[in-house]
C-alpha cells in the first residue's frame, strides 16, 4: 500500500526541492493548500528550519542547515516504515544511467557544435538536431515512467514527476524550446533535477559523493 506523507514533511520537502519559493510555489510543489503551507512554514520558521528572504521584488522561503537535517530525518523515518523492500534504492540505481543520458540530451539542446566552435549555442535552426534530442527525451520519458510508478507505489509523493516531465516535453515539441532547460518553471530539466534531488534526499546521499 502506498504511503502518503504528512503535510509537514511535504511542505518542508517542497522548500528543499524548490530551493526558494513563495507560499504559492511551495504549496503547489507540496500538493497542499496555501493555508496549510502558511501554517507549516510559520511553525518551521519558529523552530529555525526555514527562513524568509526578499531579493528585489522576490520574496520566498528556503531551508536552513537545521531544516535540511530535519527534512532528512523525517524522510529517513518515513522510508524505514514505508519502504521495507528498499524499492527506492533499487530504483535509484536504475535511474543513474538515465540521468547521464538526460544530462547529455540537455547539453545537446543547449550546444550545437560547428566546424569552428565546438561550444556554439544551439539556435534551434537545425530541425534534425533538435528532433534527435526530442526523440531521446521521449525515450527517457518512456523509461522513467515505470520507475516513478514503482516509487509512487511506495511513496505517493513520487507520482507526479513523469506527468510533469511529459507536460514540459509536449510544450517543447510545439516549439516552445525553453521548456526543455529553463530553470524558471517546470521544464524537463528542472523536473528531472527535482526527482534526482528527491531520490538523493530520501536515501540520505550527498550529491557530491554520488557514484
Amino acid at each position: 500500500m502506498t504511503h502518503h506523507s504528512t503535510t509537514q514533511l511535504l511542505v518542508l520537502h517542497a522548500v528543499r526541492l524548490e530551493g526558494f519559493g513563495d507560499f504559492e510555489v511551495i504549496a503547489k510543489r507540496a500538493g497542499t493548500s496555501r493555508n496549510e503551507a502558511i501554517e507549516v512554514l510559520a511553525e518551521a520558521e519558529r523552530v529555525g528550519w526555514v527562513q524568509n528572504a526578499a531579493f528585489a521584488d522576490l520574496e520566498g522561503w528556503s531551508l536552513t542547515d537545521s531544516g535540511k537535517v530535519e527534512n532528512e530525518r523525517q524522510l529517513a523515518a518515513e522510508r524505514r516504515w514505508a519502504d521495507t523492500a528498499d524499492v527506492v534504492t533499487a530504483v535509484y540505481r536504475e535511474f543513474l544511467p538515465l540521468n547521464a543520458r538526460l544530462l547529455r540530451a540537455v547539453t545537446d539542446w543547449q550546444i550545437a557544435p560547428t566546424d569552428t566552435d565546438r561550444f556554439a549555442p544551439n539556435r534551434h535552426t537545425d530541425p534534425e538536431w533538435d528532433a534527435r534530442v526530442l526523440a531521446e527525451l521521449t525515450a527517457l520519458s518512456r523509461e522513467l515512467a515505470p520507475l516513478t510508478a514503482r516509487l509512487a507505489a511506495v511513496l505517493s509523493r513520487f507520482g507526479d514527476y513523469t506527468p510533469r516531465f511529459d507536460s514540459a516535453l509536449a510544450k517543447a515539441r510545439e516549439g516552445q524550446t525553453a521548456w526543455i532547460d529553463s530553470s524558471g518553471w517546470d521544464s524537463c530539466h528542472r523536473v528531472w533535477f527535482q526527482l534526482h534531488e528527491d531520490l538523493l534526499a530520501t536515501l540520505g546521499i550527498d550529491r557530491r559523493q554520488e557514484p
